[in-house]
Formats: structure tokens, C-alpha cells, sequence
């Protein structure tokens, strides 16, 4: 009987498949494959974590952390594990690569084992057959490519987790860039943020600490918004505007009859990706004036205009050769922004720079501002390096004793860091995928530029633009808006040299009295000495 009920079935649901329209067909086999999906990240999971119990706890049982048997069975581990989450989440595709994309900015936090491997998820992911490509552009334009297009290569140029590009060539011959949704992705996108939530809940109850639920369910609307091509252009253009002043930023014409909710066409731009160091030298530019650019403008998107790119990755920022010779930054994909208020962005500026220049108080109180009561903890977690209230300088690259802290700091004060982030106003989220993004490329170019002070600069400058915007006479005079923005800009590098004569004073003082006995130096104040 039981048989005779599961042929029966299968028997309806066939028909009832072979009967339906296109769309239902895909609807129905999103259904079949959303199960398939969930159970594939179910079982990458267990896997993943039985494999890191069997290492730690009876392979490598006993072992000195430090030896190197030791450190090759965590390697081989931990190669295992990147290698099993990204098989899953290219299988899975969609929202399973854009949270692989995002787990690649965490380089100082995650083994090497695992950046390496993730970092194939940023432009090389799925692919999917011309006739989805066809079928996509009849349900939006009618029409075919081949027909829309003059030219128009069904072989993708890259390939992401919502889209594959392609290139083609309008009437006019103007080459342009054809971002094409995965046909199924609209259909797919509430199922699969259901599973993630479930298989979070599942992680949660393993283990109590590790909450992100809340993270997603904030965030699920924000995300939502990159199926939106329409919305993801008039992004494009906003950014263009709001850094038209930045001659070496490029952002891509959208050609809007040839763009629907599904289908972006703009302007095609050569370049390579932003880390790639061999190709940046070998067009002659300086890595230096690449990092500097790269890091001047989401400064000014984070501290003056808040309209700020939460998913600048290298696949989304290209460096090309300008007609001054130098650098020049083509900024793709504008799907995923978020708008940070003008009194979080104020209360920004001044934590910035009030960390830079070592202000306790100052970092306490604009944290408070943010609604942040572990203020110091905020801080290195912005910073994403640890501050040493006795030194004013910040070192680009961690050492090898500050990158273990970090990594101690994420395991053992996993509870305080996710009550800092949902103290946070919920921008702030992805304004720290900014710049932790933005830190992982500046190391990614070996750190030529000095990334914090940059940004306090700009933090600053951006805290006196708004001032005088909020003024009534200045924003008519361009005059007096330089002169206010150049005194504040010229008041913090005055407060930053003094802070570093007077310590460096300091540490002379106390090294020469210690030097003809006068004084007796605990360890702590000879560490601070070196």
C-alpha cells in the first residue's frame, strides 16, 4: 500500500510538473532543491566539526601545540574544512558564496588555510548554461541577447554568488558589461535565508555563545536589496556623484534601457583586481598611490557622505592605468550599500580621532555615543588590531604577539563582542565589512600606506565638511568651507605631534634617570621603553 501511495505520488507530481508554465517548473524544482541544499550545508557542517573534534581530541591528543606534527595535522584540518565549505557553497551557490565572500576580509582572524581557499568565491563561482541566460531575457525584454545586443558572448567574464557578467557590444559599437541574475536566485533568496537561519539555530543550541540569528534576520532586507539591478544602478550613480571630486574614480555608465531588476548593463572597464601586486606593477603603478586611493575614498564614503559600498572585495574594485599615469579605481558592483546617519558618522569621526591620538576619555565617550559601553573593546575591534594606550603609532601589518591576542581576543571574549554588536546602531554592521575589507587589501598590497592615520585625516576632515554644511553661511562660500576643513584637519596634526614629542620626551627622561641610577624601572615601564 505504501508503495502503491509513493508511485502515486510521484506519478502526480510528474504530471503536474509536465503540465506547469516555466516559472512554476522552476518554483517546484527550487522546492526539491532547496531540501538538497539544506541537508548538503547540514552535512558540511557535522562534518566539518567531527573532523575538528577528532584532530584536536584523538589524532594530535597530548601533542605539544607547537610541534610540528602538531602544526601540520591543524593545517591538514584546517585545509579539509575550507576545502568542504567551499565545495557547499558553490553546490549551494546564492547566499552561500556571498557569506563565503565575507568570511575572506577576516584574514588576520582565520587560519591562511582558509583565506586561500575562500578566495576563489570572490569572482569564480557558478556558471550557469545560455539557455537560463535566454530564458531570462525573454521574461524581461521579449527578446534574446544574441538580438538585444549587437555582439554578446554567452561565455561569463566572471562569476559571482548572484550574478555572472557578460561581455557585449551595444548597436553603436559602445563595449559594455552584462551582469545577468541566476535565473532562480528570486525565487530561491526566502528559502535559503530560512535554512541559514535554522542551520544558525542549530549552531546556537550546540553552542549556546555563537548567536548570529539576529545578525542575519537585520540584515535580511539589506541583502535583499542586491536582486534589485534597478536599485543596484541608481546606486552607481549616486556613488559617481558623491565622489566626482575623486578625478580617479571610475564608476560605469548605467545604460538604463538595457537594465531591468534582473539584468545590469554598464559600461565595460579593463583593469585588474586590486590585489593582484604582480599586474598593478607591471602597468608601472605605484602600490602605494593605489592603497591610498583605495583607502581615501571609503573614508569619505564612512566619514562625510555615509552613503557607504558594504562589499568592496578585490573582484569589486579594478586598478587601471589613468592619463596622469597613476592609479586609477573602478568600482564595481554597487548592489549591497548602506547609510550610515549624520550623528553616527560625527560620533565616528571623533572616536577615529580621538584613537589615534590616544584620547581615553574621548574613545569612552563618542562610543557612548554609539551606544557602546565596552568602549575599549569597540575600539580594537574597529581598528581590528590591538591599542596600546602608551603608543601613539599603529602598525599595519599585526605581529606575530598581536595577531595571537586578536585571535584570543575572538575566542575568548566571544560573549562581550556580540553584545558590542548589537549595542551598535545596525549601519554599523557592514561599515565594519568595510573597513575590514579595506584592511585585508591594504595588507594584501603590503601595507604601503599608513591605514589609521589616513583615516583620521579623513575623519576629521569629514567632521569639519559636516560642520560646515550644517552652517548656513559657509556652504555658500567654498572659501570658507576649505579654511574650516584645513583647521581642523591642521589642529589634529598639531595634537598628534605634540602627543608624540611629549612621550617621546618622556621616554628620554625616563631613560636617562634611570640611566645614572636616579630611578629603578619596573618590567612593565621597561617594556613600554623599548
Amino acid at each position: 500500500m505504501l508503495l502503491g501511495v509513493a508511485v502515486g505520488t510521484s506519478v502526480v507530481v510528474g504530471v503536474k510538473y509536465a503540465v506547469s508554465e516555466p516559472r512554476e517548473r522552476r518554483k517546484m524544482k527550487i522546492l526539491s532543491e532547496g531540501v538538497g541544499r539544506f541537508c548538503r550545508s547540514l552535512y558540511v557542517g557535522l562534518v566539518i566539526s567531527l573532523d575538528y573534534w577528532w584532530t584536536s581530541n584523538i589524532a594530535l591528543r597530548g601533542m605539544d601545540e607547537s610541534s610540528p606534527v602538531y602544526v601540520e595535522g591543524m593545517s591538514a584540518c584546517h585545509q579539509r574544512a575550507a576545502d568542504s565549505m567551499v565545495e557547499g557553497a558553490v553546490q549551494n551557490g546564492g547566499l552561500y558564496i556571498k557569506l563565503g565572500q565575507g568570511l575572506c576580509a577576516f584574514n588576520h582572524l582565520l587560519p591562511a588555510e582558509y583565506i586561500r581557499t575562500l578566495r576563489i568565491l570572490e569572482d569564480k563561482a557558478l556558471n550557469r548554461r545560455y539557455k537560463e541566460v535566454d530564458a531570462l531575457f525573454q521574461e524581461d525584454f521579449n527578446t534574446t541577447p544574441d538580438k538585444m545586443f549587437r555582439k554578446f558572448d554567452y561565455e561569463p567574464v566572471a562569476a559571482a554568488s548572484l550574478a555572472q557578467v557578460h561581455k557585449a557590444e551595444l548597436h553603436d559599437g559602445t563595449p559594455v558589461a552584462v551582469k545577468v541574475q541566476y535565473i532562480d536566485l528570486r525565487d530561491r533568496f526566502d528559502g535559503d535565508i530560512r535554512t541559514v537561519e535554522i542551520l544558525l539555530d542549530i549552531v546556537k543550541f550546540m553552542h549556546p555563545s555563537f548567536g548570529f540569528r539576529w545578525v542575519l534576520k537585520d540584515l535580511k532586507g539589506t541583502l535583499a536589496q542586491e536582486l534589485d539591478f534597478e536599485n543596484e544602478g541608481r546606486n552607481s550613480e549616486r556613488c559617481a556623484e558623491e565622489l566626482k571630486h575623486f578625478k580617479f574614480i571610475v564608476v560605469p555608465k548605467v545604460f538604463w534601457d538595457y537594465t531591468s531588476k534582473r539584468v545590469l548593463t554598464a559600461e565595460f572597464c579593463e583593469g585588474c583586481k586590486i590585489n593582484n601586486v604582480e599586474e598593478i606593477r607591471r602597468q608601472g603603478l605605484s602600490l602605494k598611490d593605489t592603497a591610498d586611493k583605495l583607502i581615501r575614498t571609503f573614508a569619505e564614503q564612512i566619514f562625510y557622505t555615509g552613503f557607504i559600498h558594504a562589499d568592496p572585495h578585490p573582484g569589486n574594485v579594478l586598478v587601471r592605468r589613468g592619463p596622469d599615469k597613476k592609479a586609477e579605481l573602478v568600482l564595481l558592483d554597487h548592489g549591497l550599500y548602506e547609510y550610515l546617519s549624520k550623528s553616527d558618522r560625527i560620533a565616528l569621526c571623533k572616536l577615529w580621532r580621538a584613537i589615534i591620538l590616544r584620547d581615553d576619555a574621548g574613545m569612552e565617550s563618542y562610543s557612548r555615543d554609539l551606544g557602546v559601553k565596552d568602549y575599549f573593546l569597540f575600539c580594537e575591534m574597529l581598528l581590528q588590531r590591538p591599542i596600546n594606550m602608551r603608543e601613539l603609532g599603529l602598525g599595519n601589518i599585526l605581529s606575530r604577539e598581536e595577531t595571537a591576542y586578536m585571535r584570543d581576543m575572538a575566542t575568548n571574549h566571544f560573549d562581550n563582542i556580540m553584545r558590542v554588536l548589537k549595542a551598535l546602531p545596525r549601519p554599523m554592521l557592514l561599515v565594519f565589512r568595510n573597513i575590514n575589507t579595506v584592511r585585508s587589501i591594504n595588507i594584501a598590497l603590503g601595507a604601503p600606506v599608513d591605514r589609521y592615520f589616513l583615516m583620521a585625516k579623513s575623519a576629521v576632515r569629514g567632521w569639519g565638511k559636516i560642520q560646515a554644511d550644517d552652517t548656513r553661511v559657509l556652504p555658500s562660500f567654498r572659501l570658507f568651507r576649505w579654511l574650516w576643513t584645513s583647521w581642523e584637519n591642521l589642529k589634529f596634526e598639531c595634537a598628534l605631534r605634540t602627543e608624540m614629542m611629549m612621550m617621546s620626551l618622556t621616554r628620554s627622561l625616563l631613560q636617562v634617570l634611570s640611566f645614572f641610577g636616579l630611578i629603578t624601572l619596573d618590567q612593565e615601564v621597561y617594556q613600554y621603553l623599548k
